[in-house]
């Protein structure tokens, strides 16, 4: 008797509540320094070079396995990758709990982004062998949404956490969570399908691969300004925009925080919303990547908004920023559909690496920049270091958007179309 196909029911508890649970936490921990800053700063004594590579390295060791990641997701599953992958990030957030100095943040905070570096991928992943194709687009909007809903957790829930317990004992409670998540992976998730390729290629092949994407002219032209905006977003929506609430928009520690859980909820709305946006324009012969492209432009403007400080209610500020920032996710998508099939999933993991690095470098970056500006007596940083750092940051994005435009002007390669690679 033959076993009747799975039913949505069953994709949404056996596939994407579990996924979902494990991106919930990844972007948990990488917003929830926005809040906790101050407390940093007091118990460790952290400056804001510090701060800013703390945050950071979460991104950079995030990037780094994106390839490695890739390999093990082709041959071993999303199940077992990503259930494993996320026992190094309850490490790491006990070690961080744990913590009497800056090195020991550091590490504790490298194990969270190598732990996490999977759920965005391996959920991708399961999505594709398991669910219906006309499912993918929306199914993969409301996990990016999921995020959104993880980052508004770690400000205001957050901060009322603190009132009950301090930043350590939040750390060893997300360990929890996240072990909890690990074990309903392994025991929830379905297995990789028997009929699924796992060699995931030999490593030549692999590196191959990334040097097709690479070399490709319209990755050439418009990935160096994707991932400069992608990469900017994250670092200043994930760590800046809190401390800029405090020490520029003059915001208390409490409005601060309810002040990102809005900036928060915008972007899981945008998120949410860019898949079907996108959608309807394609029906309109408009395609993806000029409605990524044309976000970002505003994007750009939006950072100049922030650097400006106009208007008399900084959060709507950095509301205008993230309501714009999730048009970059329109990227992979548009990418994607160049290339062949089979080199789908290393188009995604080639930008997920450059967006994180780029990210990482904003984010100590910018500490960098604010350090050079005295600190006041009760810890803040100064509104200059602020518009300083964040107006060199835009300065090195809009050399990415003249490349765009310059690019076909200046380079006319001879391969034009993905079935020429």
């Amino acid at each position: 008797m033959n076993a009747q196909p799975p039913t949505m029911v069953h994709h949404i508890f056996r596939l994407f509540l579990p996924f979902a649970a494990g991106y919930y936490l990844s972007y948990l921990f990488r917003t929830i320094n926005a809040v906790i800053s101050p407390d940093l700063v007091r118990d460790i004594g952290i400056d804001a070079a510090g701060l800013g590579l703390l945050t950071g390295v979460y991104l950079l060791t995030f990037a780094a396995f994106q390839i490695p990641l890739g390999v093990l997701l082709d041959r071993y599953g999303s199940r077992a990758t990503e259930s494993l992958l996320l026992l190094f990030a309850a490490l790491g957030a006990i070690i961080f709990g744990l913590a009497e100095t800056v090195n020991g943040l550091i590490v504790g905070r490298a194990l969270i982004g190598l732990g996490v570096s999977g759920c965005l991928m391996a959920a991708f992943k399961a999505f594709v062998e398991w669910l219906p194709r006309q499912y993918l687009p929306a199914a993969n909007g409301v996990m990016f949404a999921v995020g959104g809903l993880g980052a508004m957790s770690a400000t205001t829930p957050v901060e009322a956490a603190l009132a009950v317990t301090d930043w350590r004992g939040v750390f060893f409670w997300l360990a929890a969570l996240t072990l909890v998540a690990a074990a309903i992976i392994a025991l929830v998730v379905p297995a990789q399908k028997p009929n699924q390729d796992r060699s995931g290629g030999s490593l030549v092949q692999i590196t191959r691969g990334f040097a097709t994407i690479v070399r490709h002219p319209r990755f050439i032209r418009v990935a160096p300004f994707c991932v400069l905006t992608q990469g900017v977003s994250i670092g200043l929506l994930s760590l800046w925009s809190g401390p800029w609430l405090r020490d520029v928009g003059g915001l208390s520690r409490a409005d601060a925080a309810d002040g990102l859980f809005l900036i928060y909820f915008t972007l899981a709305v945008g998120y949410l919303s860019m898949g079907w946006i996108a959608a309807g324009a394609h029906r309109f012969g408009v395609r993806p990547e000029n409605i990524a492209i044309s976000g970002m432009v505003m994007f750009l403007c939006a950072q100049g908004a922030v650097i400006l400080n106009l208007g008399s209610w900084p959060v709507a500020l950095w509301i205008g920023l993230a309501a714009v920032a999730s048009a970059g996710s329109l990227v992979y998508a548009a990418l994607t559909g160049v290339f062949p099939p089979a080199l789908a999933g290393r188009v995604n993991t080639a930008l997920n690496l450059l967006v994180f690095v780029i990210a990482f470098a904003a984010q100590w970056g910018v500490g960098l920049v604010i350090n050079m500006w005295p600190a006041s007596p009760t810890g803040q940083y100064a509104a200059e270091g602020y518009s300083t750092a964040f107006a060199i940051l835009l300065g090195v994005e809009a050399t990415g958007l003249l490349w765009l435009w310059l690019m076909p002007y200046i380079w006319r390669p001879s391969i034009e179309s993905p079935d020429q690679v």
